[in-house]
């Protein structure tokens, strides 16, 4: 992946990440599974990988913040899943991706 300190824009990030083959946006549904946008394919905890995740902060408020996070399931496809922090987070999203990071599936983050 490409060096952080130059990806400082979420569109940025995306186009980066598109490029790298993580052409999939996905969702939480709402029986707490992670699927593409059309829920065509569903994916529990144990079929997912978080590969990398960008944090953001909004330049106009600093509590405008979000985190993106590249990830693969078990059947290989590559895609994205974003969410806010604070009062506007998406309660599905963060269980869902606590539920990943408790069984390891998570990044060894180290900074590059």
């Amino acid at each position: 992946m490409q060096d952080k300190v130059e990806e400082r824009s979420l569109v940025n990030v995306l186009n980066r990440l598109r490029k790298d083959g993580y052409k999939y946006d996905f969702k939480v549904s709402g029986d707490g599974r992670l699927c593409t946008m059309e829920e065509k394919d569903m994916f529990g905890p144990e079929q997912v990988r978080i590969v990398d995740f960008y944090r953001f902060e909004g330049e106009s408020n600093p509590d405008d913040m979000s985190i993106l996070y590249a990830v693969e399931t078990s059947n290989g496809l590559k895609g994205t899943i974003s969410n806010s922090y604070g009062p506007y987070a998406d309660e599905g999203v963060d269980n869902f991706l606590k539920q990943v990071e408790d069984m390891g599936k998570n990044l060894d983050k180290k900074d590059r």
